[in-house]
Parts: structure tokens; C-alpha cells; sequence
């Protein structure tokens, strides 16, 4: 029954977030990009308890992480992505470049791969890895499992979908598509001024 019940929640997961990545090939421009708040798809229960946010799941690595990873870094982006979609794909090199533009006390990088669930076969794994090393995104990608989907994407409705999350586990803001280098730094450092 859990098997089945997994398998249901991946099911769905991946239905919406192809029918939200667009196919499109080409990485989007902060005019494009929109904040789920502005949206109105981040609801006002996921901003009350942010704070209280909680998971535990696997990376690629098999490494256990929970919440407190955010306590690592003053800035985390999470960036929440899946092997099919082109504009993802796109804009994961500027990541990895970002990722280790920074000292890690100050911002990291998380990737969240909505479409490899934990547990997945070899076939799956071996693809996001292959992806991730093509694109030079070295930084932690997440594996999909039910307590990383309660916790971050229950209101995510299309790939990408970056969260800013501060050190105690707030979600600070919430954007939907792929960005260029320079408008993801720009954020970053308006974050940290803060």
C-alpha cells in the first residue's frame, strides 16, 4: 500500500510539473520570471509555517539531509528541477558557476530533482547524474521523496521553481523559471545586503 501511495504522489508530482515546464529551450529573463506570492499559488498557510518547514531525504551521494541544512549557509537557493525540462537544463551551468562564486557560510546551492524518486532505479540516478555533470551544476541535488514534497513542493506547479530560504529555514522568496547568471546574482546579493 505505501508502495502504491509513493508511487501515486511521484505520479502526480510529474504530471504537474511537465505540464508546467512548457518545453520551452530557452532560459527566461527576470521580466519573465514571476514569485508564486505574486501568483497567488504560495498560500498563506506555506507562509505561516515556514519557519516550521521539516524533511529528511537522500542526495545523489546517498548523504541523509534534513532541514538544517539552511542552518549551514546565511542564504540557501533551492532550485527545483526535473530531467526533461530544457529550460532547467539551461540555466544549471550558471548555478554551478554561482554555487562556487561563494563562501558556503554565506549561500549554497541545493538542487531538488522532481522527477527521480528516492529509491529509484539505476537508469534514473544514472541520468540526473550524467545531466548534472554535463551542465557543471556541483553543487547537492536532492532525490524526490514524500517529506521533501510536503515540506517544499506542495505549491510548486512548474519547473524551475527556485526558493530562498534564510538560515532558520524561512522561505524568503519564491521564483517560477529559468533566469540568467546576472539576474540570479543580483537577487543573491540583495539577499545577503539584507
Amino acid at each position: 500500500m505505501k508502495r502504491r501511495k509513493a508511487w501515486f504522489i511521484v505520479s502526480v508530482i510529474t504530471a504537474v510539473l511537465v505540464c508546467g515546464c512548457g518545453g520551452s529551450s530557452s532560459t527566461g529573463t527576470a521580466e519573465e520570471s514571476s514569485s508564486l506570492e505574486e501568483a497567488g499559488s504560495l498560500s498563506s498557510e506555506t507562509e505561516s509555517t515556514a519557519s516550521r518547514m521539516e524533511f529528511s531525504g537522500v542526495d545523489m551521494d546517498g548523504n541523509e539531509v534534513s532541514e538544517e541544512i539552511f542552518s549551514k549557509s546565511k542564504l540557501t537557493m533551492v532550485n527545483v528541477w526535473a530531467t526533461y525540462c530544457n529550460p532547467c537544463l539551461s540555466e544549471m551551468p550558471g548555478l554551478g558557476e554561482l554555487a562556487g562564486a561563494y563562501s558556503p557560510e554565506e549561500f549554497q546551492i541545493i538542487g531538488i530533482i522532481s522527477d527521480v524518486q528516492e529509491g529509484a532505479g539505476d537508469g534514473e540516478t544514472e541520468t540526473a547524474a550524467d545531466l548534472i555533470a554535463q551542465t557543471g551544476a556541483d553543487y547537492p541535488h536532492l532525490l524526490l521523496n514524500e517529506s521533501i514534497y510536503n515540506a517544499l513542493l506542495a505549491d510548486v506547479t512548474a519547473v524551475p521553481t527556485t526558493f530562498f530560504v534564510d538560515e532558520d529555514g524561512e522561505i524568503l522568496d519564491v521564483v517560477v523559471g529559468a533566469m540568467e547568471k546576472s539576474a540570479w546574482e543580483e537577487m543573491i546579493h540583495g539577499f545577503l545586503e539584507e
